[in-house]
């Protein structure tokens, strides 16, 4: 089976939503609002300097996705990629979806000027996620995440 990689186009938001929603209930068994993720996935369409999505096939057929979004770091003058709403369907898992779309993401963002890295968070319990990251070179950072969730109608 061959993995491509290719940009998310307005024709993929369902499989996108269906991905993020799926992906929430498996790692945080959070039921996400549809119309409302459709919202947010459709916004980053709306607006490219909220980041882009991409979308891994497995013979031409959607088994993956990934979001990326900015951020700006003034001490190094330049953008780290965020990796983030990573998607494997289960039937894909394990044969290489994420890693491809890893080295896709890698290559993009070296080839893109003023990127200067790649970034994501986990779940500490995520061990199998974790070891995963770190067979493609990512290290553990020193920081904790910290946040102040505001309720949005």
């Amino acid at each position: 089976m061959t993995v491509t990689v290719r940009p998310a186009t307005r024709a993929d938001i369902p499989f996108l939503a269906q991905g993020n929603a799926a992906m929430a209930l498996e790692t945080e068994q959070k039921q996400l609002d549809l119309a409302l993720l459709t919202r947010g996935i459709t916004s980053v369409f709306d607006e490219p300097r909220r980041g882009f999505y991409m979308i891994a096939e497995r013979d031409g057929v959607a088994a993956g996705c990934l979001l990326i979004t900015f951020e700006w770091s003034d001490w190094r003058n330049g953008d780290w990629w965020w990796i983030q709403s990573v998607y494997v369907a289960p039937e894909a898992r394990r044969l290489g979806v994420f890693r491809t779309m890893y080295a896709e993401m890698e290559r993009r963002a070296r080839a893109q000027d003023g990127v200067i890295g790649l970034r994501l968070y986990v779940e500490w319990e995520n061990q199998r996620a974790q070891q995963t990251y770190a067979s493609l070179g990512m290290e553990q950072c020193h920081y904790h995440m910290f946040e102040r969730p505001f309720v949005r109608v």
